[in-house]
C-alpha cells in the first residue's frame, strides 16, 4: 500500500465491528448508569467525531475515577465476597487507598468462565513449543481441575495467605496453573524465566524469601536443550526459606532429591476453592531491569490487577470469548501476566515457548497461523527484524484469523508501522502500546473504535490521566515532554518489597513531581489526541536544550541494510561540551568503512536534522540488553562518564557482560 498523507490514517475500523465493540456497549451502559458521557455511534463516524467520543469518555473516567471503576467492577461483575466501603478512599499519590474493606480473589474471576458446563470442553490454553506441529489444549475443565488440585497440595503443604510461591518456569501452561492455584490460596507469585542465570534469580527472590519453588530440568530455545539442573540445584542451596520444590520435567529429566513431581500435585479431582482476600493483598511480585542495583521488587494486588486487567482486555483489546489471545514472551516480562488476563474475559491464550526466530525469522508469524490467533502481540523489535528478514507473512501464511497486532517493549518506528500494513494485511488494527512493569499494564494503547495513524499509538488508556508535561511541570501538546500520571490507577504498586517505609518507592516515581507519577519515558500527546513514545528520559539526548528520543535515530539508523543494532548515547562533559557517540552493531559482511559512515550522517540529517548526527560511530561486536532484550543505555551512559562496571549496573541483570566492559574501557581510555 502507498503511505497515506500525514493527516490521514492508515487504518479504520470497519464501522459494523466498531459499533460491536465493548467499550460502545460500555459507554452506553456507563452513560445511564454512572454519568458517563453518551455517545451513541453515527453508522459511519468521522475520524473527528470518533475521536472526540473516545476523548469524552476518557476525560469523564479520569475525571471521576470513583464513578468509573465503580462501573467497571459492575459491568464486568466482579464478584466480592466482602462488598467495599467505598471506591476511592484516599486519592493520594503514592498511597491511594482502593476499594476498603471488599474481599475478593483474582482465581476465581480467572476460571469463572469454565464454570459453565457448555463451556467445560472449550479451549482455555493452546500451547506450542518449536518441538511441536499442533498445539496442545488445555480446556477449561481441565484447566479448573489442574488448579483446584494443585491449591489443595499448596495448602496441605503450609502454604498461607501472604506466603511467597516462587517459580523458574518458562512459558508453558503449568506456569499458569502455578500461577492461578497460588492465587487462589491468597500466596504472593513470582516467576524469572529459565533463561535468567543463578545469580540473576537469586538477586530477585532472595529479596521475598519464597516457601514454594517451581522449577524445569530445562527448557528448548533456538533448537537446542539447555539443562537447567544445576542452577536449580544452586537456587535450593541458597534460598534457605523453601520448604517446597516442585519439579516441572521439560526435558523429562528424574526429579531432584527431595522435589514433588508435578504431575502428583495435579492428578486429584478437585474443585478451587479461592480464599476471599483483601482488595489490596498482595498477588504477585514483578521486577524492574535491575540495571542500577538489585531489582526492584514491585508488589502488585489482587484487587488491583483484577480491574485493571479487565478494563485493558475487554475494553481497549476488545478481547472476549471467541479470541484466541497470543502474545510473545516470557514470564520474567510482565506481558506474561497481562497474557494470562485473557482467561478473565473468557478467552483462549496461546502460550508459546521458544525462540520467535527458530527455525527461522518467521516463527512467530507461523505460531499465529497455526493457532488460528486473532489478537498476536510482538515486540517491535521482531516487526523491524521481518521487515529486514524481508519477510511476507501476509501472503505466505494463513493469517486471515488475524483482525489486531498488537506491539510493545520499545517504541514502533513508522517503518514498522507501513510493514505491517504491506506485508502482513492492509485490515489489521495495529495495536501499539506502552506501559510498563510498575503498574503491569498500559498508559496509552489501542482503542477499537479509533483509527490508527502512521507512528502514533492511538490514545491514553481509559483511567489513566496520562499528561506530557515540560520542566516547569505544566502540561503541553505536541511538544516532547515527561510521561506522567496526574491521578492514581489500581494496579500501581502498593509498595516495594522490604521497603518498610516507601522511601525507595517514592524516589522511583515521585521525587520529580511530588504527588506525580513520573515514568521515565518521553512522549509527546498530539493535538488530535494520538501519543508519541520516543524512549526513555533518563537517556534522552539533549544538544543545545533541544531533547531528542534515542528510538528516532534508531528507527532511521536501523532501516540501512548494513546495520543490525545501534545505540546512541549522548555526555554531558565536564567542559560543557556534549559527545554524542553513535555505536553500531553491523550486519555480516558489512564494513563500516568511511562510505557507510557518510551515509549514516547524511541519512540522519535529511531525515531528522543535524541535531541528530553523531559525533562519531563506532562499530561494535555487540550491545548489551537486560534479560528481557531491552538495549541498555543509562548504564552505558555511566560508564562513558568513568563509574566502574560494578557500580553502573548490577551485572546479573546484562545478557553479556564483555559487551558492557568495552564501553568501561573506553570510558577510561577517554579519560587518559
Amino acid at each position: 500500500m502507498s503511505t497515506p498523507p500525514q493527516d490521514q490514517p492508515l487504518w479504520r475500523p470497519d464501522p459494523a465491528r466498531a459499533a460491536t465493540a465493548q467499550i460502545v456497549a460500555f459507554q452506553a451502559w456507563a452513560a445511564e448508569h454512572h454519568g458517563a458521557p453518551a455517545a451513541p455511534l453515527a453508522p459511519v463516524p468521522t475520524d473527528d467525531e470518533a475521536a472526540a467520543r473516545f476523548a469524552a469518555l476518557h476525560a469523564w473516567s479520569t475525571e471521576d475515577l470513583s464513578r468509573f471503576w465503580a462501573a467497571i467492577t459492575e459491568w464486568f461483575e466482579v464478584r466480592f465476597s466482602t462488598a467495599p466501603e467505598s471506591v476511592l478512599a484516599d486519592p493520594a499519590m503514592p498511597g491511594a487507598q482502593w476499594f476498603p474493606g471488599a474481599r475478593l480473589n483474582y482465581a476465581e474471576h480467572a476460571l469463572r468462565f469454565g464454570e459453565a458446563p457448555e463451556n467445560a470442553d472449550k479451549p482455555a490454553i493452546l500451547h506450542l513449543d518449536e518441538t511441536t506441529d499442533e498445539p496442545v489444549t488445555l480446556t477449561w475443565a481441565e484447566l479448573r481441575r489442574q488448579v483446584g488440585s494443585l491449591a489443595a497440595a499448596l495448602r496441605e503443604r503450609g502454604v498461607r495467605p501472604g506466603d511467597r510461591v516462587s517459580a523458574y518456569l518458562p512459558n508453558i501452561p503449568q506456569a499458569a496453573v502455578a500461577l492461578l492455584a497460588s492465587a487462589a490460596v491468597g500466596a504472593v507469585w513470582t516467576s524469572c524465566a529459565p533463561d535468567f542465570g543463578a545469580r540473576s534469580v537469586l538477586d530477585r527472590l532472595q529479596q521475598i524469601e519464597p516457601v514454594v519453588l517451581f522449577a524445569v530440568d530445562g527448557y528448548h530455545y533456538g533448537g537446542k536443550d539447555f539443562d537447567r539442573a544445576d542452577v536449580v540445584a544452586e537456587l535450593r542451596r541458597e534460598l534457605p526459606s523453601l520448604h517446597t520444590v516442585v519439579h516441572v520435567p521439560l526435558l523429562g529429566g528424574p526429579s531432584p532429591e527431595g522435589a514433588l513431581h508435578w504431575d502428583d500435585l495435579v492428578s486429584d479431582t478437585a474443585e478451587p476453592v479461592f480464599e476471599p482476600l483483601p482488595f489490596d493483598h498482595p498477588l504477585w511480585v514483578l521486577y524492574s531491569s535491575g540495571t542500577t542495583g538489585l531489582p526492584k521488587a514491585i508488589v502488585q494486588s489482587q484487587g488491583g490487577i483484577l480491574v485493571e486487567h479487565l478494563k485493558q482486555a475487554a475494553l481497549h483489546l476488545d478481547l472476549g470469548p471467541e479470541d484466541r489471545f497470543l502474545w510473545y514472551t516470557s514470564t520474567g516480562w510482565m506481558m506474561w501476566n497481562f497474557l494470562i488476563a485473557g482467561l478473565l474475559v473468557g478467552s483462549t491464550i496461546v502460550t508459546y515457548d521458544g525462540s520467535p526466530g527458530h527455525p527461522d525469522t518467521g516463527a512467530l508469524w507461523s505460531v499465529a497461523a497455526r493457532t488460528r490467533a486473532t489478537i498476536l502481540g510482538t515486540s517491535a523489535a521482531y516487526v523491524i527484524a521481518s521487515r529486514k528478514a524481508d519477510l511476507h507473512p501476509g501472503r505466505d501464511l494463513d493469517l486471515s484469523a488475524v483482525r489486531c497486532i498488537g506491539t510493545t517493549g520499545s517504541p514502533l518506528p513508522p517503518d514498522g508501522f507501513r510493514w505491517i500494513y504491506d506485508e502482513v494485511k492492509q485490515d489489521v488494527w495495529l495495536a501499539s502500546v506502552s506501559g510498563g512493569t510498575d503498574v503491569c499494564s498500559c498508559f496509552v494503547g489501542g482503542v477499537p473504535t479509533l483509527p490508527v495513524y502512521l507512528g502514533e499509538i492511538q490514545a491514553p488508556c481509559l483511567g489513566a490521566a496520562v499528561e506530557s508535561w515540560d520542566v516547569q511541570g505544566k502540561p503541553h501538546t505536541d511538544v516532547v515532554g515527561e510521561l506522567v500520571v496526574t491521578k492514581p490507577l489500581p494496579s500501581m504498586p502498593t509498595g516495594f518489597w522490604n521497603d518498610p517505609d516507601g522511601a525507595r518507592y517514592r524516589d522511583s516515581y515521585f521525587e520529580m513531581y511530588p504527588g506525580i507519577w513520573r515514568h521515565g519515558d518521553w512522549i509527546t500527546v498530539t493535538s488530535r489526541g494520538t501519543v508519541v513514545i520516543h524512549g526513555r528520559s533518563d537517556s534522552t539526548l539533549n544538544r543545545q536544550g533541544v531533547r531528542m528520543g534515542s528510538s528516532d535515530i534508531y528507527e532511521v539508523v536501523e532501516r540501512l541494510p548494513e546495520i543490525a543494532e545501534s545505540l546512541v548515547i549522548g555526555l554531558e562533559e565536564p567542559e560543557g561540551g556534549y559527545w554524542m557517540p553513535l555505536f553500531v552493531v553491523l550486519a555480516p559482511g558489512a564494513a563500516l568503512d568511511d562510505s557507510l559512515r557518510a551515509r549514516i550522517r547524511t541519512t540522519l540529517r535529511s531525515e531528522l536534522s543535524p541535531r541528530h548526527v553523531p559525533d562519531e560511530v563506532i562499530a561494535v561486536t555487540g550491545l548489551p540488553h537486560t534479560l528481557t532484550g531491552k538495549r541498555i543505555e543509562v548504564p552505558v551512559k555511566r560508564l562513558l562518564s568513568g563509574t566502574p562496571l560494578d557500580q553502573a549496573v548490577n551485572p546479573g541483570s546484562v545478557d553479556n557482560l564483555d559487551h558492557l566492559r568495552f564501553f568501561e574501557q573506553l570510558g577510561r581510555d577517554r579519560r587518559s
